[in-house]
């Protein structure tokens, strides 16, 4: 008597992928919180500090994004933005 061997297949689970409506979201809202800075300036002085607060925060947030697709480009849309919103006149001016 011969033996027989069980051939097992593996069904692969497609890769989560993201809605075209949600990828766009996601930028959108990238661009919104990268180009948000705080603007220090003292009264009567040149100190002026800015703060790429919007920067920091989508950094964090797409270095934990569970569903990233391509994390490169989300953080070119970051700096983008972050460069733009530098010097745009919108943001959170702080005078002391």
């Amino acid at each position: 008597m011969a033996t027989k061997t069980k051939i097992v297949k593996r069904v692969r689970k497609p890769a989560a992928q993201e809605m075209d409506g949600v990828f766009v979201l996601k930028m959108v809202l990238f661009v919104i919180l990268g180009s948000l800075w705080v603007k220090i300036t003292k009264d009567g002085s040149s100190l002026h500090i800015p703060i790429p607060i919007g920067l920091i925060v989508g950094l964090l947030f797409t270095a934990h994004d569970h569903f990233a697709i391509d994390r490169k480009i989300e953080y070119a849309v970051l700096v983008s933005a972050a460069l733009f919103g530098f010097v745009a006149p919108y943001g959170l001016f702080i005078t002391l």
